[in-house]
């Protein structure tokens, strides 16, 4: 057997594979006997089945397979030999072997077209001033934040007239009799200044609005009236909805009622806890969000202030080759440099961890993992006796999904400590800034 490596370029090369007969022959023939002595034939008794007959009956197949099971091994060998971070997976050159010969070749050549990174480095000193958030909480967010939960867990109730707070269910029709949908309409949606049609109004009343004027916002257009987001983008008319249903809540008392079923059993004793504990949940909301912001930009910065050539070319072969019928030329162009972008950072990330020793070990997936189950329960209310439970409900999520979620939470640990180095090692100055200037922030992100 004879491998060679000619690189194209500094991310693209092609490696050949030679084989002679005495590469493949020997296993060849071991599998014909094999073939023979377990072969069940009419006219022979087991094990008695000639091998020039397996051969003639079964010979080329196994010739292909014994072949590609050599080709396999071979390439993986020669590619760890080599130490070469390839990228995808190597590419046949089908072309090639579409010509082959199986009945008469005795010897065979092969080629393969591989994508590797190129060496490089990443500079954290040379990454510019990164903002973090800090968000504090006031009385107006608050206040905005306690309503909602009033309303939130408050009571249904059926009006005989409508208020502005109110939400209609009804039948919805245009005019050319093309549209008919039943739906719940919220008050609240409609634009302000035809807002009025909808207030004052009772069970089976009929009202006729234009459908332009009334809701700008195309997605909810689109629900309401049970259309697609494209027909209702260029919907035009009045539209008529017949009343069935009004429905209201009524915001819920700030009492023991409320405490249990926004925070859980016994967690909080009065309003003043209450306040104090929705504030901790809304900062803690906010923090969340500002590091993820945060997370974003470094990851930015760090792609951005690495030259790293990758072979987008073979990339873009590869991927339409190994999702053939799944994308199209056009499709991959749009999205690939979303995907090289991530390929970048996983490159990165990989040589960060192995540039400052990161481990992971399996007692951090387990306390992740009872971190985040802790986190659902209080938000959900319902963390009673959790502890004496946490063990299983870890145990049962991490063998969850075949793997796929331990590996998860795996990432994501190995996730925040790349996040601690990067902090250390980067200038990051802090702001601190109302609620509303965060959300414009994150509204235009």
């Amino acid at each position: 057997m004879d491998i060679t490596l000619d690189k194209k370029n500094s991310t693209e090369a092609f490696i050949k594979i030679k084989l002679k007969e005495n590469d493949y022959q020997p296993k060849v023939e071991e599998k014909i006997k094999d073939y023979s002595r377990k072969a069940n034939l009419k006219g022979f008794r087991p094990g008695k089945v000639p091998n020039s007959l397996i051969r003639k009956m079964y010979g080329k197949s196994i010739l292909v397979e014994e072949i590609n099971h050599l080709l396999a091994h071979s390439l993986t060998d020669y590619l760890k030999e080599q130490d070469l971070q390839i990228l995808g997976e190597p590419l046949p050159d089908l072309e090639k072997t579409k010509n082959i010969d199986w009945d008469n070749q005795k010897e065979f050549e092969f080629e393969y077209n591989i994508g590797f990174a190129n060496d490089f480095k990443y500079d954290l000193s040379k990454i510019k001033k990164v903002q973090q958030y800090e968000i504090k909480v006031d009385d107006k967010t608050l206040s905005e934040t306690i309503e909602n939960l009033r309303i939130q867990h408050g009571a249904m109730t059926n009006p005989e007239i409508t208020e502005e707070s109110d939400s209609i269910f009804g039948e919805f029709s245009d005019e050319n009799g093309e549209i008919t949908n039943k739906s719940l309409l919220l008050i609240v949606n409609i634009e302000k200044k035809e807002r009025k049609k909808f207030i004052g109004i009772k069970k089976e009343d009929t009202i006729n609005f234009d459908i332009t004027k009334a809701i700008k916002d195309e997605n909810y257009k689109a629900q309401i009236l049970g259309i697609e987001k494209e027909k209702a983008a260029k919907l035009k008319g009045k539209i008529t909805l017949v009343v069935q249903n009004i429905n209201r809540t009524i915001a819920a008392n700030i009492d023991k009622d409320l405490f249990n079923k926004v925070f859980g059993e016994g967690v909080v004793k009065n309003e003043k806890e209450f306040k104090a504990k929705v504030a901790e949940s809304i900062t803690n909301n906010y923090t969340r969000e500002a590091e993820s912001i945060l997370w974003r930009d470094i990851h930015d910065k760090v792609i951005d202030g690495t030259k790293m050539d990758l072979p987008d070319e073979f990339l873009k072969r590869w991927l339409l080759r190994t999702n053939e019928g799944k994308i199209s030329e056009k499709d991959l162009d749009k999205e690939y440099d979303v995907y090289a972008k991530d390929l970048k950072w996983g490159l990165i990330q990989n040589k960060i961890v192995k540039d400052h020793n990161i481990k992971v070990e399996h007692q951090d997936v387990i306390e992740s993992t009872k971190e985040m189950i802790r986190a659902q329960f209080a938000a959900s209310g319902i963390a009673d006796n959790l502890e004496e439970n946490i063990d299983a409900f870890a145990d049962k999520y991490l063998k969850g999904e075949n793997g796929e979620n331990y590996r998860k939470i795996f990432n994501q640990v190995q996730g925040k400590k790349i996040s601690e180095i990067l902090k250390e090692k980067i200038n990051i100055s802090i702001k601190k800034i109302t609620p509303e200037e965060f959300q414009k922030i994150t509204y235009n992100l």
